[in-house]
């Protein structure tokens, strides 16, 4: 996509974005008595009207009652007009924007374009005959009084390149994506940008004693790799860093506590943790945004072999603690308990945040759009709210009481990974508690709008890259 700001594109769908009070003489005097006889400005929701004849094309977009209307209304209409542009066959387009009451210009605009940007996104790699995009050559036509940087614009652009680099590893089915390649992914999408890319094998992982991520690896002929991932544009050593970790299992059968067919056809999506991670880091350094992070994987497949962990087992971990596998399915959390006391242990940071499909309990609570958090710090929680309702992202934070801890203990071992039926989410978020080592700490269980069945507004089906723009305002406003 080409964005321009107050230039001219010739020959081009004049296309302008207005609101109620809006006196559409100052466009063309003669469609204000035809807007009249069809009610068009009797509208409390979005109401287009498309005008064309041998001397102009006009394509106008009436807001309604812009005070009824959310950030993630803008998106989606973004969304609306370049999947209708593009039906119609139109890629070079100006917008005209007039000042609408509620919002600035240097947030309304960033949303519309992001909404366009969405718009772009499908999952056609495996199909012989691709699907249709259009690059819109776009030029945003403002009133004297309307600020709005290319900056803004940029920035947009980067986050969904990374959101769909999210949605693109996540929706690539495991026979091309597994440790391995995950791997070669991350170096790939990441060190052009100056991210060092450090990749474990398994004698290495071996050697850290990550023995709950080797136990669930254990069943695959494809070798499990720890891949870590460092962006460090501050200098300062009295630099805050931050570590964000995901969630690797690039195929969940459910081991022994075998998953049903249906249940297992969308299982190459358990890596979104992770695809979220490597998707968040490209935004950030494309963005340059002057914040330390390190990024932690724990790649690996779930599988049944005679080499496979079992139910009933007992293993320990990096951290010395004896874990009662009760459920092999439970196995998210025995790779990231590793990954997260490497994160806590192993490196500065003082705050840790974890990204894990991880609990198909989060999603009966909580639904298929929002994403459940479980923490110690309230601080953290609050910065991550604050940073998903910028985004558009819904998250919800679960309670944890001193007798929902209770529920993980063990009769022969220090903990046990699986609590039975009720409260799954929450009892699943205290066992990886039990390894950030007292670190500022928040999960985030994404397993509803990560990959998601049905479409809705701007997000579409399969991978969703939720909770990229969350994590990366997290971040940047840290």
């Amino acid at each position: 996509m080409q964005l321009k700001i107050n230039s001219n594109i010739d020959n081009a769908l004049e296309v302008y974005i207005i609101d109620n009070n809006f006196d559409v003489e100052k466009i063309k005097p003669s469609l204000k008595k035809v807007l009249e006889e069809i009610n068009y400005f009797e509208s409390d929701n979005f109401k287009i009207f498309y005008y064309i004849n041998e001397s102009e094309k006009i394509y106008l977009v009436n807001l309604g009652d812009t005070k009824k209307l959310l950030l993630n209304d803008i998106r989606h209409l973004g969304f609306k007009i370049a999947k209708d542009l593009k039906s119609k066959n139109y890629s070079n387009i100006n917008i005209n924007y007039f000042e609408v009451e509620y919002f600035e210009s240097n947030i309304f605009i960033p949303a519309l374009i992001e909404g366009f940007l969405q718009s772009n996104y499908s999952f056609d790699t495996y199909k012989t005959k691709k699907d249709t995009k259009l690059d819109f050559n776009i030029n945003i036509k403002l009133p004297n009084n309307a600020e709005l940087n290319e900056r803004f614009l940029s920035e947009v652009e980067n986050i969904v390149d990374g959101i769909n680099i999210t949605r693109e590893l996540v929706n690539t089915p495991s026979i091309d994506l597994y440790p391995e390649t995950l791997a070669q992914k991350a170096k790939e999408i990441l060190e052009p940008l100056g991210i060092k890319v450090t990749v474990y094998n398994k004698k290495e992982i071996e050697d850290m004693n990550m023995h709950a991520f080797l136990a669930v690896s254990k069943g695959s002929a494809k070798e499990p790799k720890f891949i870590k991932l460092e962006y460090t544009p501050v200098k300062d050593k009295n630099s805050e860093l931050i570590a964000l970790v995901g969630k690797g299992l690039t195929y969940d059968s459910g081991g022994y506590a075998i998953k049903k067919p249906e249940g297992m056809a969308t299982m190459m999506g358990d890596m979104a943790g992770s695809a979220t991670v490597i998707g968040t880091m490209y935004a950030l350094a494309k963005n340059n945004i002057q914040q330390n992070v390190v990024g932690l994987i724990a790649a690996c497949e779930n599988m049944i072999s005679g080499n496979a962990y079992k139910n009933g087992d007992i293993i320990s971990s990096m951290k010395g603690t004896t874990i009662e596998v009760k459920n092999t399915d439970a196995e998210g959390r025995l790779t990231l308990a590793d990954a997260l006391y490497y994160a806590a242990t192993k490196t500065e940071a003082n705050t840790i945040v974890d990204l894990a499909t991880l609990t198909g309990a989060c999603v009966v609570a909580l639904g298929e759009i929002t994403t459940g958090i479980v923490t110690n710090n309230d601080n953290v929680y609050n910065k991550i709210q604050e940073a998903s309702e910028k985004s558009g992202e819904y998250v919800w934070k679960l309670p944890s009481f001193k007798e929902t801890r209770d529920m993980l203990k063990s009769k022969i071992a220090d903990i046990t990974n699986s609590t039975g039926p009720y409260g799954g989410a929450i009892t699943a978020g205290l066992f990886l508690e039990e390894f950030v080592e007292g670190k500022n700490w928040a999960h985030m269980d994404i397993a509803g709008p990560a990959y998601i069945t049905k479409p809705y507004s701007y997000i579409p089906y399969g991978a969703t890259g939720i909770p990229v723009k969350t994590l990366y305002n997290f971040v940047k406003d840290f």
